[in-house]
C-alpha cells in the first residue's frame, strides 16, 4: 500500500461532544430544544446541512423549514468550537506515526467543512503528519461520492489499488466501494459493527493498530 485516506469524525478523532454543543447552541439561539447526544451522533456523517436538517426536525421544526437560517447560525458557532474537547481515540498518534515511518502518505477526507476540517486536523495532528487534508467544499461533492478520493489520490501519485480508506460509517463504506478501493470500518466510531455490515463493510477492525497488518 501506498496510501492511507482516513474519515476524521469517528475515526480519527472523537468529535461528537464538538458537533453536539455546536448544533444545540445553534438550537438554543433559535429558540428550539435541545437534542441528545445520542440523536446527534446518529445524524453525524452525511456533511453539515444533513446534520442541520435532522436536528432541527428532531428539535420539532417539522421537515427542517428554517434550514437556511440554522446553517448561517451554526456556521459561525461550529467555526469557532470545532476543536472544543476533541481528542483523538486511544492508538491513533501512535498508528499515524507507524504509518508514516513506513513511507505510507497519509490524507483526510470528511464531510465536515473544510476550513473546519483542516482547523481540527492540524490542532489535533499538527501540520506534518497528513500530507493532504480534504473536507466539504463546493468543488467537491460530499461523500458518498467517491470524488474527493478521487481528488487525494491525483495529489499524492498513488492509485485505486494502493491505497486503504478508513472509515466509520456507512457512507465511508459506500464511498470506499464506489472509488473501488480497499476499505476498513473501525468498530470505535459512531456506527455499530451491524451497521457497517449492513453496509457493505467486508473488514472491520477493533483497534487502530490492525490497519498495520493491511500494508
Amino acid at each position: 500500500m501506498k496510501a492511507c485516506i482516513f474519515d476524521l469524525d469517528g475515526t480519527l478523532t472523537d468529535t461528537l461532544e464538538s458537533i453536539a454543543y455546536s448544533v444545540n447552541k445553534s438550537l438554543e439561539e433559535m429558540n428550539l430544544p435541545a437534542i441528545s447526544d445520542k440523536q446527534c451522533k446518529c445524524f453525524v456523517g452525511n456533511g453539515a446541512r444533513y446534520l442541520m436538517e435532522h436536528a432541527l426536525d428532531a428539535a420539532g421544526d417539522a421537515g427542517a423549514s428554517r434550514i437556511d437560517e440554522a446553517m448561517k447560525v451554526y456556521g459561525r458557532i461550529f467555526g469557532a468550537n470545532c476543536t472544543y474537547h476533541v481528542t483523538p481515540y486511544n492508538g491513533i498518534p501512535e498508528l499515524l506515526k507507524s504509518l508514516r515511518d513506513r513511507g505510507i502518505k497519509l490524507a483526510v477526507l470528511s464531510n465536515k467543512p473544510h476550513g473546519q476540517t483542516v482547523d481540527v486536523v492540524q490542532t489535533i495532528f499538527g501540520k506534518d503528519i497528513f500530507d493532504q487534508i480534504q473536507g466539504q467544499t463546493d468543488s467537491i461533492p460530499r461523500k458518498p461520492d467517491p470524488a474527493g478520493i478521487y481528488h487525494l489520490l491525483r495529489k499524492m501519485g498513488a492509485s485505486e489499488k494502493e491505497c486503504l480508506y478508513i472509515g466509520d460509517s456507512e457512507v465511508d463504506i459506500a464511498t470506499g466501494i464506489a472509488a473501488g478501493v480497499r476499505s476498513i470500518g473501525v468498530e470505535w466510531g459512531f456506527r455499530s459493527k451491524q451497521a457497517l455490515e449492513d453496509a457493505g463493510a467486508r473488514e472491520i477492525i477493533r483497534t487502530p493498530e490492525q490497519i498495520l497488518q493491511f500494508i
